[in-house]
C-alpha cells in the first residue's frame, strides 16, 4: 500500500538517538528522509535516553525538507512497547520497525502504534532475516506497511553466511524484496554501505539496486547522501535517449506500426513503457528539487 508522504525517499539517513547535537543537523544533508535510530546506534543501557532525544527532537527538524522517522527496536525485543508508547510524536512521517518477519508482528506494531494515539503512522519495515525475505510479500502487502528496507548484514548474520563487496550472496534476496516491494506497491530502499569512505563502492551499489528496481538506499554518513539522490535519478543520457526513441515510437504508432528499429534495437511497447518511466522520474525528481 503506497504513501504519498512518503513516496520519494532516495536517501534515508540514519543517526543514532543519543547523538542530540548531530540529530538537530539532520535536515542539513539534504537526505529525503531522516531516521532517528532507537535500535542498532543506541546502546541497551541508553535506550530510555533515545527515545527522550527521539520525541524531543522530532518536532524541532520536522517540516526542514526531509520526512522524518524513528527507528524502534524490533517488536520482539523488550524494548519495543516503551519506544511506541515514550519515543514517538505526531510530527513524523512513520516509524521503521526492524526485522519484521512475521504478520503477527506487524499486526502488533499497527495495535501499538493506535493504543498510542498514533493511529497516522505509517510503518517502513526493516526486512534483514531469513523468515522476512522468504514471506517479504505478505509482510509487505499488509494494510500499515508504506515503505521497506533490505538490511544485508543482519540477513547475512542470521543465515550464517559470509558478506562479501561482490553482493552475490545476496542477489537472490535484494532481488525478492525488489519484488516482493513490486507486487505490494511499496517503495524499498536498498542495504547499507559499511564502509562509508568508499564512494566508488556505495555509486556501484546504489546502479545495481536501481536496475533491481529499489527506489532508494540506506546512508549511514551524510556523505553518502549526495551519491544516493543523483544515483537514482536518470542521467541526462537516458533521459535524451528515451525522449528519441518516444518520439520514434509514437510517430510509428500513428501509422499503426507496433515494433520499429531504433538505432539497431527493436523497440515495441514494453521498451516504451520504460522509456515513459524514465521520462516521468526525471520530470518528478526536476520538479521536487526546485
Amino acid at each position: 500500500m503506497t504513501s504519498t508522504a512518503i513516496d520519494r525517499l532516495r536517501s534515508l539517513l540514519f543517526a543514532p538517538a543519543v547523538c542530540p547535537d548531530f540529530l538537530v543537523k539532520l535536515p542539513e544533508s539534504g537526505a529525503d528522509g531522516v531516521v532517528i535510530d532507537c535500535e542498532d546506534a543506541t546502546p541497551a543501557n541508553a535506550k530510555a535516553e533515545g527515545r527522550s532525544n527521539a520525541k524531543e527532537i522530532a518536532p524541532q527538524i520536522a517540516g526542514q525538507g526531509a520526512h522524518v522517522f524513528v527507528r524502534v527496536n524490533a517488536v520482539a525485543s523488550s524494548w519495543f512497547d516503551d519506544d511506541v508508547r515514550e519515543g514517538l510524536c505526531g510530527a513524523l512521517a512513520g516509524i521503521v520497525v526492524p526485522k519484521l518477519d512475521r504478520i503477527e508482528h506487524v499486526d502488533h506494531a499497527a495495535a501499538a502504534l493506535d493504543a498510542a494515539g498514533h493511529s497516522d503512522l505509517t510503518i517502513l519495515a526493516g526486512l534483514e532475516t531469513a523468515l522476512g525475505v522468504a514471506d517479504a510479500c505478505a509482510l509487505l502487502d499488509h494494510p500499515r506497511v508504506h515503505a521497506a528496507y533490505f538490511g544485508a548484514e543482519d540477513f547475512i548474520a542470521d543465515m550464517g553466511g559470509v558478506r562479501t563487496e561482490s553482493n552475490h550472496e545476496v542477489h537472490y534476496a535484494r532481488s525478492r524484496v525488489a519484488l516482493a516491494g513490486r507486487l505490494a506497491g511499496v517503495p524499498v530502499l536498498d542495504q547499507v554501505v559499511t564502509d562509508f569512505r568508499n564512494a566508488e563502492a556505495f555509486a556501484r551499489e546504489t546502479r545495481e539496486a536501481r536496475e533491481l528496481g529499489y527506489r532508494g538506499k540506506l546512508c549511514i554518513h551524510p556523505g553518502q547522501v549526495t551519491l544516493a539522490n543523483e544515483g537514482f535519478l536518470p542521467s541526462e543520457e537516458e533521459v535524451d535517449f528515451a525522449r528519441r526513441l518516444l518520439d520514434a515510437y509514437e510517430a510509428a504508432t500513428a501509422k499503426g506500426i507496433a515494433a520499429i528499429d531504433f538505432e539497431g534495437q527493436m523497440v515495441d511497447e514494453p521498451l516504451a513503457s520504460r522509456a515513459r518511466q524514465i521520462l516521468a522520474a526525471a520530470a518528478a525528481g526536476t520538479s521536487n528539487e526546485a
